[in-house]
């Protein structure tokens, strides 16, 4: 008579594990892993938090809290915002969003049409950065958001003849001086200014209008990942990504800041290189794809990473014909702004001359070369953490699997960007066009398990909006 495995275990414990056992020390031997990933990432991101509590004054997040004020730059550190538990009229929406994600998403995901699936992926996230808005109410938390002197709609004014704007571009963007671009205006380069300016032009005007345009801008971020996945044939992670997506704790962020609008034109011109690399009408996606990510580097400098995950999507697609259209479409942008008179490397020698002018200068490095990456554990979620070590799998990275070739991608521009200098603080903020696409991360673990990550994203979101009154 054949003896089954599970008769050899039962009645010979002495006896190596059969196969019914290996069966179930497998994935417990994952879960377990993926559990320690995530503990790792809290423990990230309680350090973060306590660190500035302990007074020392090498790691701390502002050197002279004197001149700066402790309270208005730190008091939420390695976030910016301000510790205030509070309430507001989006609390029981968010929750209501929260719960039929975690309920219903992953069921959801795997049955609806495709198109479908996408419009309500995108809808799902714009209830949810909206919800999670108006807990600090509607002004508060959306409509005054671009009406600081310090925003970038406050300089609209200031460019009604585009020319000479462009022209004295650069030369304004130190401090000091009498006709100074405010904080924002100055961090970036112009073409962020020129996004809000054609705002006005077209009667779009305003702090409402800009908070309006740059969250629809930047929850329309998620359809773009998903469009990348199944042009890179990994139409069935993109499914799993879908409700982690849709419950990014980005979404914090995302509503309302201009960097909402950033990562939604590169996020789109990674997608479109994405389908550029199989399509038939590679050379217009092409580019397209350049112009957006050319633009990209005109919203921000920091855009210019963007290279890396461009290249990931090429590996991924094995062709570099897309190439040519989207060199083609980035320099078609790189001359119009070149002829517009703003040199971009005029402008990037300048910004760094207005960064260590401002708070910056006393944010020290020994702080915030680690603390960013609790704040970007704070808009990814501990499921991102607890996918990581599938993420680094080598056999998928040296397969060039889609998703894992995309998140380390941009897990690799997030630590050039840390590595540099450039970006100490606020980077929950400043880092969401790398964000939004490691979000995806949780789609590598296992099915069974997506209820669970999905509530352990819409609990972390939630306690961040809800604890810390956040700046952004």
């Amino acid at each position: 008579m054949t003896v089954l495995p599970t008769d050899v275990d039962r009645h010979d414990p002495a006896r190596p594990a059969g196969p019914v056992r290996r069966r179930w020390l497998g994935p417990l031997a994952d879960a377990r892993r993926d559990a320690v990933g995530a503990l790792l990432g809290a423990v990230l991101v309680a350090a973060a938090f306590l660190v500035p509590h302990l007074h020392d004054d090498t790691v701390t997040p502002v050197v002279d809290p004197d001149r700066w004020g402790y309270y208005d730059f730190a008091d939420a550190a390695p976030l910016f915002g301000w510790r205030l538990p509070h309430l507001g009229w989006g609390t029981p929406c968010a929750v209501v969003i929260a719960i039929a994600a975690v309920t219903w998403g992953p069921a959801l995901a795997r049955r609806l049409p495709w198109r479908a699936l996408l419009a309500s992926t995108w809808l799902t996230a714009l209830g949810w950065a909206f919800a999670l808005a108006m807990v600090d109410g509607w002004d508060r938390g959306f409509a005054s958001k671009f009406r600081s002197p310090d925003e970038i709609p406050h300089e609209v004014p200031a460019f009604a003849d585009v020319s000479r704007a462009l022209h004295e571009f650069a030369r304004r963007v130190p401090d000091h001086q009498p006709d100074s671009w405010n904080v924002q205006v100055a961090g970036h380069p112009p073409g962020a200014a020129l996004v809000f300016v054609a705002l006005d032009r077209i009667g779009l005007g305003g702090p409402t209008w800009a908070a309006i345009v740059s969250t629809l801008v930047g929850t329309s971020t998620v359809v773009a990942v998903l469009v990348t996945l199944r042009a890179l044939r990994a139409a069935d992670l993109a499914r799993r990504a879908a409700p982690f997506l849709a419950l990014a704790p980005a979404a914090i962020w995302i509503a309302v800041s201009a960097d909402a609008i950033i990562t939604g034109v590169v996020g789109w011109g990674v997608a479109l290189l994405a389908v550029a690399s199989n399509a038939a009408t590679r050379w217009p996606t092409a580019v397209a794809a350049g112009a957006l990510l050319g633009f990209g580097t005109y919203l921000s400098y920091g855009m210019i990473l963007m290279v890396v995950p461009a290249v990931g999507v090429l590996l991924i697609a094995r062709t570099a014909t897309p190439l040519y259209g989207v060199v083609a479409g980035a320099l078609a942008v790189a001359v119009a702004f070149t002829l517009g008179g703003f040199w971009w490397l005029d402008g990037y020698a300048a910004v760094k001359v207005r960064y260590g002018q401002g708070v910056a200068a006393d944010r020290p490095y020994a702080y915030w070369v680690w603390a960013n990456y609790g704040s970007l554990l704070c808009a990814v979620g501990l499921a991102s953490s607890a996918a990581l070590a599938r993420v680094f799998s080598w056999p998928k990275l040296r397969a060039l699997a889609p998703l894992h070739v995309i998140v380390v991608a941009f897990l690799l521009t997030v630590l050039i960007a840390d590595l540099s200098g450039l970006s100490k603080a606020e980077t929950e903020r400043i880092w969401l066009p790398f964000a939004t696409w490691i979000v995806a991360a949780p789609a590598l673990l296992p099915p069974a398990h997506h209820r669970f990550w999905l509530a352990v994203q819409a609990v972390g979101a939630l306690a961040i909006n809800h604890l810390i009154l956040t700046n952004w």
